[in-house]
């Protein structure tokens, strides 16, 4: 075996070995960016929860003084309702007593209307015997007559009789009349009396009722002052509790975020490492060592030089301008999930690319896409298959709806932008819902009038 059959033997384990190393490092870098991501989303939660937890702690200060002023408003309510409640026994009280004598009036009444009744008989009995007396005085003075002038003396004492007699008659009829009057105003006042007794009765029933009802009022306020003082308590146990969490949650977020911080240090280095191993091949094949993929390399120059060519025979007829086809402002389409734009020069890729790009997918059975990008990882025109139109699905849009995005991950955007030859990476291509595949990115530049535009991109499984 001659020096350069050595040397190329040489050159071609080294491009194998550097093809498995950079294989093996893109995995251990997409766990890394796995748990870097689950890192940073712990974080977020650890904070967010502190952030809760302050809230919850303020709110429940709230509470606390909320609940210490209302048991401060029950403590003094319930005193003053107990004033007011013994002032309202009292009241009641009275209200009792006075109803209670109005009730005994109607007896006290009746006592006196069977008095006057008495006296009216009595009355009429005395008005009687001034009758029977007054008869007497007459039949007197007719005797006294017939015995002449020995009946003088017996005259004058008939003549007393007679006048006592029509005395005690006059003072009788009075006696009577005034009787009459009093019982007549007695019975008006017993009627009165009556009504006035029904009402007494209902004020009994009415403040005895009251007394009730103040006196559960009372209770239900004293059960809200015992319930209010029990909240305080609570609340401050729960403040206790709660602030407790403040630390741990603290502790957790500052560990999450210094894994974040390491995850993303040694995610770097590992970029490094997978540009050393990706530089590593692509100078092996340079340097003349035969590589399982270099008629995939031929084959992506070659593309990359036709489209180039194509784009600036448009430029020449004036089908697009340069500054269009340079244009790097990217307007969103509406409601597009995720997020389509469109440039000046979309329109032109989609009618200029398709041919290329689908007789590319059929170059080999490994491949899995292809597709021109601009320098900032804009994805125009894509194969047809990940060219569907977007519907309500995020997930499905991810894996099906891929033109017009950009990719500006670090495959992306080094496909983009390197103005090499050729690169070669090796990825995980996300597929959407949680699907990766590893896979080979071989891009070539695309230079339109002496400006570099952007680059091929054709990927193929691993």
């Amino acid at each position: 075996m001659t020096k350069v059959e050595n040397i190329t033997r040489v050159l071609d384990q080294v491009s194998g070995v550097g093809s498995r190393m950079a294989s093996g490092i893109v995995d251990v870098a997409g766990a890394l960016d796995e748990i870097g991501k689950a890192a940073k989303e712990q974080q977020d939660e650890m904070t967010a929860l502190e952030t809760r937890v302050r809230e919850i702690l303020e709110i429940n200060d709230s509470v606390q003084e909320a609940i210490q002023t209302v048991a401060g408003n029950a403590n003094s309510n319930l005193a003053a309702l107990n004033e007011s409640i013994e002032s309202a026994r009292i009241s009641n009280e009275g209200s009792r007593e006075i109803a209670n004598w109005v009730k005994a009036l109607d007896t006290r009444i009746g006592e006196v209307v069977d008095t006057l009744r008495s006296v009216e008989r009595q009355n009429a009995e005395i008005t009687s015997i001034a009758r029977q007396v007054n008869i007497l005085a007459i039949n007197a003075k007719i005797e006294a007559v017939r015995a002449g002038r020995f009946g003088k003396g017996f005259a004058v004492v008939a003549d007393a009789i007679n006048e006592l007699s029509a005395s005690t008659t006059s003072a009788a009829d009075a006696v009577t009349g005034s009787v009459e009057k009093m019982g007549e105003s007695f019975a008006a006042l017993r009627k009165e009396a009556t009504g006035v007794q029904e009402k007494a009765s209902h004020v009994i029933e009415e403040v005895e009722k009251t007394d009730q009802k103040m006196s559960a009022v009372s209770e239900k306020m004293q059960g809200t002052v015992n319930t209010t003082h029990a909240m305080s308590g609570e609340a401050e146990r729960i403040s206790q509790s709660i602030g407790s969490f403040g630390p741990a949650f603290h502790s957790i977020s500052q560990a999450a975020a210094e894994t974040a911080e390491g995850v993303e240090e040694s995610r770097d280095r590992i970029n490094a490492l997978v540009d050393d191993s990706e530089e590593i091949v692509r100078l092996s094949i340079l340097g003349g060592g035969a590589s399982q993929d270099q008629r995939f390399i031929n084959y992506v120059r070659d593309l990359a030089q036709t489209i180039s060519k194509k784009f600036e025979d448009a430029v020449d007829r004036g089908t697009i301008r340069l500054d269009d086809l340079f244009d790097r402002n990217y307007t969103p389409v509406p409601n597009s999930n995720p997020e389509q734009v469109m440039t000046r020069f979309t329109r032109f890729t989609d009618s200029v690319l398709p041919q290329y790009l689908e007789a590319a997918a059929y170059f080999d059975q490994r491949v899995v896409f292809c597709a021109a990008v601009d320098d900032n990882g804009y994805l125009p025109t894509h194969n047809a298959k990940f060219s569907l139109p977007q519907g309500p699905d995020p997930v499905w849009n991810t894996a099906h709806c891929r033109n017009r995005r950009i990719f500006n991950d670090r495959v992306g955007l080094k496909a983009g932008r390197s103005r090499e030859p050729f690169l070669l990476q090796v990825y995980r291509r996300d597929m959407g819902g949680g699907e990766f595949k590893m896979m080979k990115d071989l891009s070539a530049p695309i230079i339109v009038k002496g400006k570099h535009w952007g680059g091929l991109r054709f990927a193929y499984t691993i």
